[in-house]
């Protein structure tokens, strides 16, 4: 399912993160979204996911306004795997996995046999069907987020929406994970805090700094080496590799001075005073 933004402000409180924020997640693509720490991927995704209404602009997901949805409609196409999750304490991994029926149920409504096939499926899929009986909080970190993905499958959502996925997880797991999300077939948008995996990883990615898109497309159009180093701040340069990764190699002297010096030439007010006469 396609996702669309268009013209989207976002604040919180009195400040504005997010300035005119617009782009297009075609279907069936695996998106991510990239940028410095407090860029405002994280406040951009809540606008998806209908936990921030926009100040102005539209978020579609289809044909349709997520925020003219009903929140029960919305939670049947978009799934959210989020950095902090707010499971209750004490449930098995099953039945985590299972609150994702919770959109397709009525108020009184129980768990018939289509919701036991698809939560056997989603657990099948992610490898988590062998602890499905263990407390959710006994788990290793990718253990959690590979729960915590198939509580998300288990909605049958268009969209999957992913922050940080791969935070606080060993190498092996953040390969393992970010496999397994491409393996869905799901339209996915992801905030990757990682660079190098986002580039071997995405379809195409979506840069964002100071509350402002600055690129979006395919990842060697992207990440170029102007926009690593006035974005990142970093000399490094993207390549696709003969096995068809893409990889990002930095110089022998990586850090870049070009941020800095952009925004003192913005911004004279900002450049040091000499020395008194």
């Amino acid at each position: 399912m396609r996702l669309q933004l268009t013209g989207v402000d976002l604040s919180i409180g009195d400040d504005r993160i997010v300035h005119q924020a617009g782009f297009d997640v075609v279907s069936g693509s695996f998106v991510g979204l990239v940028g410095p720490n407090g860029s405002g991927k994280t406040t951009l995704l809540r606008s998806v996911y209908r936990s921030l209404r926009p100040d102005a602009g539209v978020v579609r997901v289809g044909d349709d306004d997520v925020w003219r949805l009903a929140p029960r409609q919305a939670a049947r196409r978009t799934a959210a795997v989020l950095q902090s999750d707010s499971s209750p304490a004490g449930l098995t991994v099953a039945e985590v996995v299972a609150l994702g029926r919770t959109p397709h149920h009525g108020l009184l409504e129980r768990p018939g046999s289509r919701d036991r096939e698809v939560v056997l499926d989603a657990m099948t899929r992610t490898a988590t069907a062998d602890f499905a009986d263990r407390a959710f909080g006994t788990l290793s970190g990718g253990e959690r987020q590979r729960v915590l993905v198939a509580r998300a499958l288990v909605q049958e959502p268009r969209l999957l929406i992913l922050d940080e996925p791969t935070n606080h997880l060993d190498i092996r797991a953040r390969f393992e994970l970010l496999a397994l999300v491409r393996t869905t077939g799901v339209t996915t948008l992801a905030v990757l805090h990682e660079l190098e995996m986002a580039a071997r990883t995405c379809d195409e990615l979506v840069v964002l700094d100071r509350g402002r898109i600055v690129a979006v497309g395919p990842v060697l159009d992207v990440l170029t080496p102007a926009m690593l180093r006035s974005v990142f701040g970093v000399n490094a340069e993207a390549q696709r590799h003969s096995d068809g990764v893409v990889r990002i190699h930095y110089a022998a002297q990586p850090l870049a001075g070009a941020r800095d010096a952009a925004e003192q030439a913005a911004d004279p007010s900002a450049r040091r005073a000499g020395p008194p006469g």
